[in-house]
């Protein structure tokens, strides 16, 4: 089973980088597909950061003097986080200006571009394995929706972003550390006082549907147990 799981992510984290250029890479495949439903944002902010991301990503790939940087980009609500490598601080200064040329549209630029070479492919790769094992674990837990916090992995520190409760908050950074090789997480997040009242009604809807799915079942179950009683007297006759 485990060496299904590493093949799979292995087959997802090639995908992802083979897709990018060499110069920008984005958010894992598996961060990418939000369930909408879910999300705390409105769907007018939804398209407003996936609007962003686009022309943000389209700064780096116009400007021939950054093609020696690597850049990814992850945008909540307009909170923008850049991480990555610049071979230079005069480079990381030009792509800060650049990005800050859409401060319009941006809430907060939060930069974490490293001034170093560029990542390896094995780096890249390693850090997409441990993004996959982050939501993995958001998967495996019932204090938080998954589509609740996104994840973004660089040079094996855990970037934590979405809207959430600061008990929320402690759990996704708890599971967060659990991933292998995880040296830091650091959190980007906009914090809720309470959960949305629409949320908690949802569960209570959904908690009710399986009580009463439980309760029919336990009436078949006992119908199917009194049918059987009746055909063993009857046999017995």
């Amino acid at each position: 089973m485990k060496k299904a799981i590493l093949l799979s992510a292995l087959l997802v984290s090639s995908m992802l980088l083979s897709a990018c250029s060499p110069i920008v890479q984005g958010v894992t495949a598996v961060s990418s597909v939000l369930t909408v439903a879910n999300d705390r944002r409105s769907a007018g902010t939804i398209l407003d950061d996936k609007t962003l991301y686009i022309r943000l990503n389209n700064i780096i790939k116009d400007d021939v003097m950054l093609d020696g940087t690597h850049v990814n980009f992850m945008i909540y609500d307009g909170v923008v986080l850049m991480t990555g490598e610049a071979p230079s601080v005069e480079l990381k200064l030009r792509l800060e200006k650049r990005i800050k040329s859409k401060s319009s549209q941006i809430a907060r630029l939060v930069n974490e571009v490293a001034v170093m070479p560029t990542s390896s492919y094995i780096s890249r790769t390693k850090d997409s394995l441990i993004a996959l094992q982050v939501e993995a674990l958001f998967q495996n837990q019932e204090v938080f929706h998954p589509a609740h916090v996104r994840v973004l992995t660089e040079r094996k520190t855990v970037y934590l972003m979405g809207a959430v409760t600061k008990r929320e908050a402690e759990h996704a950074t708890n599971q967060a550390a659990k991933a292998k090789n995880v040296t830091k997480v650091l959190r980007l997040f906009n914090y809720l006082s309470k959960r949305p009242a629409e949320e908690i009604e949802r569960d209570k809807l959904k908690q009710a549907e399986a009580e009463k799915r439980a309760a029919l079942e336990a009436k078949k179950s006992e119908l199917k147990d009194a049918q059987a009683a009746l055909q063993e007297q009857i046999d017995a006759l």
